[in-house]
């Protein structure tokens, strides 16, 4: 049996009819090359934000099983005109939906994780020597309801596509050339790197960095799928291969800088100093789904045996974190609770931090040197993220990536303007 090369391609990449021509065209290389193809396709340009315009304009609420259905079509329409342009090409091409593909997830709209993959249906084709086109970012149920996989869902749909067919390896194809030392929109100098691991890729996206979601690299890094991270519209340039630690050699002992300005601060105030009660919080907020992730507690005062309890959150579960605090405010015996929103992480990830001390002292020396207050620190084994004030964001990812050595001669040319 050929190798088979799962590709998938990003919004950016299938806009217009052109642009699906040009995609046909990298497609038909890589076939060429006597390899079996699969595609995995996000819907058009901004599909989807329009798809959600229409629902809100109907109904501001909607029914979440109705708006994955609603959302779903606009795969449809991408993957289809992908499978008609490869066939005006002279090649055999299919389009499948998830249903079609028996892409099988949880029974959960909107948000869905994929459970299985069952190929024999895709195997058919593949076998009749055609070019799969499968939709991305859906999936079905065990009773055929149409779900979504939420933000970043076609990533995850590429990756465990090419994990149930055993893919020699899963190609991401995006409006950028791979993945970089830090947004070259803050730093234009930043090197697009050859090599990075999974795990060193994992927390870049978690950070911050939005090349890759990190679900989809979770699941690459669990089935030791090699991903590789390139441009739709430079094809000759390899891009980024992401990997197992073990497969490369590490030569940085900082790989990237990260900023991530999607998170605030709350500080639930004079929490009495007894066993349990950070339990009883983070249990609470763990039973609606709250992701936390930097937590302080504060030393205990000894006039009031209280401490503080500091944690962030993603700024859209403000509300929802709020509620939760309320009625348990009375249980936990606090007295008050901030919020500060004016923040943001910034981080340094590189897998050869491990062996090497002295990394965290540089990063707080560097901010120091630019007048950059730390308000909280956590870290891992390949991870140290600061909060800081949101205003001095982009000045610490420069003063950062400058300190650690990490820009090249190059400018890098890249698409988009940063939010301000």
């Amino acid at each position: 049996m050929k190798n088979i090369i799962v590709q998938k391609f990003g919004g950016t990449s299938v806009a217009n009819s052109e642009k699906i021509k040009n995609v046909a065209q990298v497609i038909l290389k890589e076939k060429n090359k006597g390899n079996s193809v699969v595609v995995i396709v996000s819907a058009m340009g901004h599909t989807t934000d329009q798809l959600l315009k229409l629902a809100d304009e109907v109904n501001t609420s909607p029914n979440p099983r109705e708006l994955d259905m609603l959302l779903s079509t606009g795969e449809c329409v991408s993957a289809s005109l992908l499978a008609m342009a490869l066939q005006a090409a002279g090649y055999k091409a299919v389009s499948m939906n998830a249903m079609q593909a028996q892409i099988i997830t949880e029974k959960a709209y909107n948000c869905a994780r994929i459970i299985d993959i069952k190929t024999d249906n895709i195997l058919k084709h593949i076998n009749n020597d055609e070019i799969v086109i499968i939709t991305g970012f859906q999936g079905v149920t065990d009773d055929n309801e149409i779900t979504t996989l939420g933000r970043g869902g076609s990533d995850t749909s590429a990756v465990a596509v090419a994990a149930a067919l055993n893919a020699e390896r899963c190609d991401i194809y995006t409006d950028v050339e791979g993945v970089y030392t830090t947004d070259p929109r803050i730093v234009p100098n930043a090197t697009r790197l050859e090599e990075i691991s999974y795990d060193e890729m994992l927390e870049l996206a978690r950070v911050g960095a939005n090349v890759m979601h990190p679900r989809s690299v979770e699941t690459a890094k669990q089935y030791n799928i090699p991903l590789r991270v390139r441009s739709s519209f430079k094809t000759d340039n390899l891009g980024t291969l992401i990997l197992g630690v073990e497969d490369m050699e590490i030569r940085r002992t900082v790989t990237g800088v990260a900023a991530d300005l999607s998170q605030l601060r709350i500080v639930v105030c004079d929490v009495p100093d007894v066993p349990g009660n950070a339990g009883k919080l983070f249990d609470r907020l763990a039973k609606d789904d709250i992701s936390v992730d930097m937590i302080i507690q504060s030393y205990a005062r000894k006039h009031t045996n209280t401490n503080d309890i500091a944690f962030t959150i993603d700024k859209k579960d403000l509300s929802k974190v709020q509620a939760i605090i309320d009625e348990i405010k009375q249980e936990l015996g606090c007295n008050n609770i901030l919020v500060d929103d004016n923040i943001a992480k910034i981080s340094i990830v590189g897998a050869g931090m491990i062996d090497h001390p002295g990394i965290a002292a540089m990063m707080f020396k560097t901010l120091a040197a630019n007048d950059i207050n730390i308000k909280m620190i956590s870290t891992s084994e390949i991870k140290i993220s600061c909060l800081v004030n949101e205003k001095y964001a982009k000045e610490a990812v420069k003063a950062l990536h400058s300190a650690f050595d990490l820009g090249c001669d190059e400018i890098a040319e890249v698409k988009g303007t940063l939010p301000e």
